[in-house]
């Protein structure tokens, strides 16, 4: 990214957001066989730009220790060929997905014979601030762009090269095929300031929505003029309850912690009933270690297990990303809701029960935007909800919670047609 004068910032950001607002006019009324063909298009493009986005990620990468990543951030930084592939096919994925504008949500004809009808439209202007994932670049322009919105993107600037490949390539495919110029727009500058240049703009953005630390959420939620659509962190749980399956549980355990550990769906924190602890603990301490996770438990897990690591109480409520998990032993389903609902974020939690009075309860109790029932934190993601790729899992409770999809960046209009009537 380069970086722009103090004096010319504001000039530059009024211009990215009055240049996306005139592209989200025309984006409102696109036709969904045009924005198909720019997602279609873009995917294969990127496939044939391998090399040259590989070659962009490479300098992100080389630079990744300057700014003090970690080995999780720079796995979620890399782009290989996989993931690039991966990226692509989801962009396909999200061609497949029906159009959601323009549909008729809910209609009624009212007693003095006027039709109402409640319909889908894009919210407008989308302003997405996000961490260091260049893949997330292609997912956000993808889903904005089906979804009728333009977007600002501002990535980390830990990714601006293989960010700026991508764009360029959505850049070149849209001038093709008619799409507006400005439907995507990376920010070309690292400044700090230029987020809350942006977050004062409410007549020209409709929504801001940050993904990444929780400093960068507060800050937004706290600055933004505009509605935001929070991302927060991910401490999720794990429960044993004493009716499970140890063998499943060991398994979701295992997956949920050790599939991929540096993203917000991973598992963070292990809670076991203390009836099958004994049972339980050192077997999947075992287990755990073999993989290279460390260990941080209450008192009664340190006493099972003599390489556990006394834990602190931030530890409840950390989110790792990394190879470390909290472990605390309940003594009712009722004492782990409530250290979930005390300590977690609201993000993804699972049980793992034969009984099934004991899910329902988890159910209805947790308060989270997704709550998992004998399967993996990892499948809170818009692909495995038959989302396609989602900007977000949202931890908010209005407008959207969970895997925010295409729908999500939507709102509505009531459209009322009569025939001559008067009040």
């Amino acid at each position: 990214m380069t970086s722009v004068e103090a004096a010319d910032l504001t000039t530059y950001c009024q211009q990215v957001a009055r240049q996306a607002r005139t592209a989200s006019e025309r984006m409102a009324v696109m036709g969904g066989d045009v924005k198909n063909r720019w997602l279609n298009e873009t995917a294969t493009r990127l496939e044939q730009s391998t090399l040259e986005i590989q070659a962009a990620n490479a300098l992100d990468i080389d630079a990744a220790p300057s700014f003090g990543l970690t080995n999780a951030q720079i796995d979620r930084l890399q782009l290989d060929e996989t993931r690039i592939a991966g990226m692509s096919n989801g962009l396909r994925e999200i061609a497949m997905l029906a159009d959601p504008i323009g549909e008729s949500i809910e209609s009624s004809r009212r007693p003095n014979g006027m039709q109402v009808t409640k319909m889908r439209v894009p919210l407008g202007v989308v302003f997405f601030i996000y961490e260091s994932r260049p893949n997330v670049t292609a997912d956000a322009a993808a889903i904005c762009v089906k979804s009728g919105n333009a977007v600002i993107l501002r990535g980390g600037k830990e990714a601006a090269h293989s960010s700026r490949a991508i764009v360029e390539i959505m850049a070149q495919v849209a001038e093709e095929i008619g799409l507006p110029e400005h439907a995507v727009q990376l920010v070309a500058t690292s400044d700090r300031a230029a987020v809350g240049e942006f977050l004062t703009m409410q007549d020209l953005i409709d929504i801001a929505i940050p993904r990444g630390g929780e400093g960068l959420i507060r800050r937004v939620a706290s600055e933004a003029t505009m509605p935001v659509m929070k991302h927060f962190a991910g401490n999720c749980h794990v429960y044993i309850d004493r009716d499970a399956d140890v063998d499943m549980a060991e398994s979701i355990v295992v997956n949920s912690k050790c599939q991929r550990m540096g993203v917000c769906n991973a598992c963070e924190s292990l809670l076991v009933h203390g009836e099958i602890a004994n049972e339980f603990i050192p077997r999947i301490a075992s287990v755990l270690s073999e993989r290279g996770i460390e260990i941080r438990g209450d008192s009664r897990t340190c006493e099972l297990v003599e390489t556990v690591v006394a834990a602190k109480d931030e530890d409840f409520s950390a989110e790792f990303l990394g190879p470390v998990i909290s472990v605390c032993i309940v003594e009712s389903l009722d004492d782990a809701i409530q250290h979930i609902n005390h300590y977690g974020s609201h993000h993804t939690d699972a049980i793992v029960t034969a009984a099934m009075d004991a899910a329902n309860q988890f159910i209805q109790q947790v308060d989270s935007a997704a709550v998992m029932v004998n399967t993996s934190t990892r499948f809170n993601d818009g692909n495995a909800f038959g989302l396609g790729a989602e900007i977000g899992i949202s931890t908010d409770k209005f407008h959207a919670r969970g895997p925010c999809g295409l729908k999500e960046l939507t709102t509505y209009k009531y459209v009322v047609q009569g025939s001559g009537q008067i009040r």
